[in-house]
Order: structure tokens, then C-alpha cells, then sequence
């Protein structure tokens, strides 16, 4: 069936003697492993937002499935992603609004602050600030629903986010741009991007961020969530 998987069934799939893969060779591995899953996923993504208050959850439960791929965990993505929507969206809110705040209010800061800084120098000092709590907590975004997956309360997920995104800033950096980054950019060409959006534009990019932190989440986060 279209939502569910056979795992006890035969089929292709990694052997498990075979070495493990890396870089490139993985990523494009889970690609054609999970591809269907992917746009399940994307549909899924879509569907649960149109309420616009479950975002928090739906995008929440996105990042649980994904790190299930990146995990090379098997992936029933209908019931992965529900379970995860039903069982955790009362921390899936303050997840999505701590950052999203945070980001606005830093963001409309230092655009407030820049913009009369040329007439008093020492408005510098509070654009600076604003400046890099927006940059801190941009890095930090990228990797606190992958702490979150291994069931750390969220005061601790949001400090070792940070830890993390300033102490492993190029890792941090990739994932913004593929989290961020390509979702600007589709929406910037919309409607062309219209296609994409629908069919991966929202699972796609989560994949990629969560998989070039997949080492850094692997070394400081081990434990996940038991179903």
C-alpha cells in the first residue's frame, strides 16, 4: 500500500555486510531508498499545515521522520508522522516560537538600528546585538529538533542548540542554507516553483540539513525516542 510498509517482506534494500557509505554516496542512497517515502511526506507536510496553527506540529513531525531516514531506521512515513504529530505537538509549539520570535524580533532590530546608525555611531552597539542573536539563533534552529528527537527537555535541547550551532558553525551554516535557503529561493520563484513545492520542497531540504548534521547530532545526541 501507498502509506505502509512490509519489513518482515523481501526486497531490495542495504546489505547489511556491505561497507557503510559516506558523503555523497549516502545521501543519494537515502534518496533512492526513501524517494517514495519523501513525497508521502512532502504531501503530508502540506496537507496537516492547512490550518496554519498545526504548522508547529506538522513541521515538528517532519523533522522526526526525516531523522529517521538520515538514521537508516525503517520508515512507516503515515504512522511515523502521525505518532509524532499527536504525541509531541505540546512541544512542538514553544520548539517553532521560541526561534521564530527570536528571529523576528532580532531581525526587525537591527534594520531598525542600521537604518539610524548613520546618524548616532553608538546605535552600532545595539545593531550588533540584534545581529548576532539573529545569527546565533538561526545556526542554533538547525539543530534543535534533531536534539529534541532524542527526548531532551526542551530548556536543555535550546542551550545545547546553541552549543552546537556556534561550536560547529560550517556544519550549522550548510544546514541553514539547505533549510532555509531553498525554500527562499523556491518562493522567490513561484509559481514556477510550484511543482517542487508540492512534490519536495519541504522534505527535500529537511533531509539535506538534517544530514550534514548528522555526525555532529550523532556525537553529542545519542539517545532518540522509543516508540
Amino acid at each position: 500500500m501507498f502509506f505502509r510498509k512490509n519489513y518482515a517482506a523481501p526486497g531490495p534494500g542495504i546489505d547489511p555486510d556491505a561497507p557503510e557509505k559516506t558523503g555523497a554516496a549516502r545521501f543519494f542512497e537515502i534518496i533512492q531508498l526513501e524517494c517514495v517515502s519523501l513525497l508521502q511526506l512532502n504531501l503530508l507536510f502540506l496537507v496537516s499545515c492547512i490550518p496554519i496553527l498545526t504548522i508547529p506540529p506538522a513541521l515538528f513531525a517532519m523533522n522526526l521522520v526525516v531523522r529517521r531516514m538520515v538514521q537508516d531506521q525503517p520508515v512507516d512515513c503515515f504512522y511515523h508522522y502521525r505518532t509524532a504529530f499527536i504525541q509531541h505537538w505540546k512541544i512542538a509549539y514553544p520548539a517553532f516560537l521560541i526561534p521564530f520570535l527570536l528571529l523576528g524580533c532580532s531581525a526587525y532590530g537591527a534594520a531598525f538600528y542600521l537604518h539610524r546608525a548613520a546618524d548616532n555611531l553608538f546605535l552600532f552597539l545595539p545593531f550588533m546585538l540584534c545581529s548576532t542573536i539573529f545569527l546565533v539563533t538561526l545556526l542554533a534552529s538547525t539543530c534543535l529538533y534533531g536534539i529534541l528527537e532524542t527526548g531532551k527537555p526542551l530548556r536543555q535541547a535550546l542551550v545545547q542548540s546553541v552549543l552546537l550551532g556556534v561550536g560547529k558553525p560550517l556544519r550549522a551554516i550548510i544546514a541553514v542554507f539547505c533549510d532555509y535557503g531553498l525554500l527562499l529561493i523556491a518562493l522567490v520563484a513561484f509559481p514556477l516553483s510550484i511543482a517542487y513545492l508540492l512534490l519536495l520542497g519541504f522534505s527535500v531540504p529537511c533531509l539535506l540539513g538534517h544530514f550534514f548534521l548528522r555526525t555532529v547530532l550523532k556525537q553529542y545526541c545519542s539517545d532518540s525516542y522509543t516508540e
